[in-house]
């Protein structure tokens, strides 16, 4: 087995991250214990920032053909117990794409073998060790134990994660009581769908749209396509249950029985989760040459926060990995790994806990918390703030001159340009994965400067309506490293650029005069 990096774990995080390293050219080895890539739907989708980052890469219309259904409209999102409307906005932060998680580990699995990575599926990473030069992996496999030594080695094996444990990375946090099962299921005879999303169930009743309250626990009903129900419970149970055991179609039966106190008709299931929530995060992503991501870095206590954040781990990761293992990382460079994602998940975790708090009040004072929520993110202003942290859009690195320009340590915006070539876009320029230096002034003086490093960054001149920059400095994982402000002198302009460009990317090809 030769490999820059092993990758243990072949979920959509680790691979994404063997995608995202291939890109850059380094070899990743991936295992995975399971032999084949399992049938439970643990996620329903891709929401959120990382469908912008896939139209970014130019990889989106892949993921998009994947889909279970046409990529809807942005609408309603279940948040806190109650659905966030954001079909009132033109352009509203939040998105999602219907793509149940056996599906996606298809479409990365497909994509990641496209660009030459090595997947071996069947083998457990038993035994780690480490010094200042590798790590040394025990392998067990279908023809025993073998020993692999690589320079780095990135733990994206879940929330059981065997890395974390064997490495003895903390992993401290608070696991809630509440078990939550998730369930898309045919609508039966006699149930009949309404208008207004409510359900008419024959001999019981109507049975509204959104989130239903009991002593018992919560009940959820919602679906974009009419010829499905999507449905919800949680309640606390003092059960332990084996993550690798599928939910049956009895036991949500069930949980419904219990939660709401009748005998909902059910169709053929197409999706069926259970999972419990858990709010924890690791001490440290990276331990010498062992780097955590996705859910064995972090757990959320609310659905559709996970899957988005492991595969902006990978993003912000490779491209870092490969600097190092090629030889002209800056100093410091794969510390920011844990830098940004560790204040990128806080992020999350905060509306992540935040809903944990509004939905589980049952008291009138809990209810009152909801409406009031609800009736201030009627107003835009609320609701693109609240939107923009669903998504993880508002996520701004602390870089170094983070306060010299407000778009530094942010999402790169995607400007309409005009060049000498014709139109293009911000996007369209980050298709390659590559650094860019773009020029929106014509300033001679910053492309000079960039030219040393131009065996790494790609050099653009282009023009743009409302240009907030003279010039931007964009690294692979499309967040802004420097930006020079509107009519900037080159005497503070020339040495910040400068500095960040050594600082990002490495020294320069030569040394400038």
């Amino acid at each position: 087995m030769d490999a820059d990096v092993i990758i243990v774990g072949a979920g959509p995080t680790g691979l994404m991250l063997a995608c995202e390293l291939r890109l850059f050219g380094v070899r990743p080895l991936v295992l995975e214990r399971q032999p084949e890539i399992r049938d439970v739907p643990k996620a329903g989708g891709l929401s959120g920032q990382i469908l912008e980052l896939l139209r970014y890469r130019g990889e989106l219309e892949r993921f998009e053909a994947a889909s279970t259904a046409p990529r809807p409209a942005p609408g309603r999102f279940p948040w806190g117990g109650m659905h966030i409307d954001f079909t009132q906005l033109a352009d509203p932060p939040m998105q999602a794409l219907p793509l149940p998680q056996p599906l996606l580990e298809g479409v990365l699995d497909e994509f990641a073998r496209e660009l030459g990575a090595e997947i071996r599926r069947g083998r457990e990473v038993v035994g780690l060790s480490q010094d200042d030069a590798a790590v040394i992996a025990d392998v067990r496999g279908p023809d025993g134990q073998d020993r692999v030594t690589v320079p780095y080695l990135v733990g994206c094996d879940g929330a059981s994660s065997r890395v974390r444990d064997l490495a003895g990375i903390p992993f401290p946090g608070i696991t809630y009581p509440e078990v939550q099962r998730l369930a898309i299921v045919t609508v039966p005879e006699s149930v009949t769908l309404l208008e207004d999303g409510d359900i008419d169930v024959a001999g019981v009743g109507r049975i509204s749209f959104g989130f239903t309250r009991t002593e018992r626990g919560e009940f959820a009903l919602g679906s974009t396509n009419p010829e499905l129900m999507g449905l919800y419970t949680s309640e606390e149970e003092s059960v332990d249950y084996d993550d690798d055991e599928p939910m049956t179609l009895t036991e949500l039966r069930d949980s419904i029985r219990r939660v709401l106190g009748l005998e909902l008709p059910l169709g053929e299931p197409t999706r069926l989760t259970r999972f419990t929530f858990h709010a924890r995060q690791v001490e440290r992503y990276r331990d010498g040459r062992i780097l955590m991501a996705g859910d064995a870095a972090h757990l959320f206590p609310s659905p559709g926060v996970a899957l988005g954040a492991g595969l902006l781990d990978t993003v912000n990761l490779g491209w870092k990995l490969a600097a190092d293992i090629q030889g002209w990382a800056p100093d410091g460079l794969l510390d920011t790994y844990h830098d940004e994602r560790q204040l990128a998940c806080a992020r999350n975790m905060l509306h992540a806990q935040a809903q944990v708090a509004i939905r589980r009040g049952h008291d009138p004072a809990a209810v009152a918390l909801r409406d009031l929520f609800q009736e201030l993110l009627v107003d835009e202003q609320p609701l693109r703030r609240l939107g923009a942290l669903m998504a993880g859009s508002d996520v701004r690195y602390p870089f170094p001159g983070h306060d010299r320009h407000a778009l530094i340590g942010a999402f790169a915006p995607d400007l309409a340009l005009r060049t000498d070539q014709g139109t293009t876009t911000v996007a369209e320029l980050m298709h390659a994965a590559r650094p860019v230096l773009l020029d929106l002034a014509d300033r001679s003086d910053l492309r000079e400067i960039a030219r040393d490093w131009q065996h790494r960054v790609d050099i653009h001149t282009a023009e743009t309506d409302d240009r907030p920059a003279d010039a931007l400095l964009i690294r692979p994982d499309a967040h802004i490293a420097w930006a020079a402000t509107i009519d900037e002198p080159t005497d503070t302009a020339a040495p910040a650029l400068r500095e960040a460009l050594s600082g990002w990317f490495g020294a320069p090809l030569k040394t400038t005069a």
